[in-house]
């Protein structure tokens, strides 16, 4: 009983001395959706999934990022959601809406291991009036997705990962 009790006492005082960094030493990388509506000019993280309606004049956005306990917040695509530097020069068609697309695939240190971020995509799509997020983005990239309905992986990246935990990235943890 006495030894039990030790040990207990002992997990308990290093449990104690974790500091929150060390706690929030791991997180997910995986894609994070971001919208901006007509004239926005800053993105706002999705709070639902690519399966709702977008009104013509939007921005769509998709960043590989990473997010913890410690970093919550993802981190947004690294080219602002303009619409008239998107699609300034495409052409309003009746029947349909215009909708700007950014796909950001990350820093190089948020990589898979063999793997190279591909080049940022910017686009804009003229697309059917009941077209939603998914539809916008699948005009522009391969969609790869799991059962749950997660984004896995656009345009081929990452290659095999799904939405994995890895170790809070040395350039994150600094912050």
């Amino acid at each position: 009983m006495k030894k039990k009790f030790a040990v207990l006492a002992t997990l308990a005082l290093l449990a104690a001395t974790i500091t929150p960094a060390q706690a929030a030493g791991t997180g997910y990388r995986y894609w994070g959706y971001f919208q901006a509506a007509p004239k926005a000019t800053a993105w706002t993280a999705a709070m639902t999934g690519p399966t709702v309606d977008i009104a013509d004049g939007s921005v769509e956005g998709w960043a590989f990022t990473f997010s913890s306990e410690a970093i919550p917040d993802a981190t947004s695509p690294s080219v602002l959601p303009d619409f008239q530097s998107i699609c300034g020069k495409t052409r309003a068609v009746a029947g349909k809406k215009r909708i700007g697309i950014v796909v950001d695939f990350g820093a190089a240190y948020l990589a898979p291991t063999g793997e190279k971020p591909l080049k940022t995509v910017k686009r804009c799509i003229t697309i059917d009036k009941k077209a939603q997020g998914i539809d916008v983005l699948g005009k522009v990239v391969r969609v790869r997705g799991d059962k749950s309905g997660l984004i896995c992986g656009l345009g081929g990246y990452p290659r095999k990962e799904c939405g994995v935990e890895i170790p809070t990235p040395a350039v994150l943890a600094n912050k």
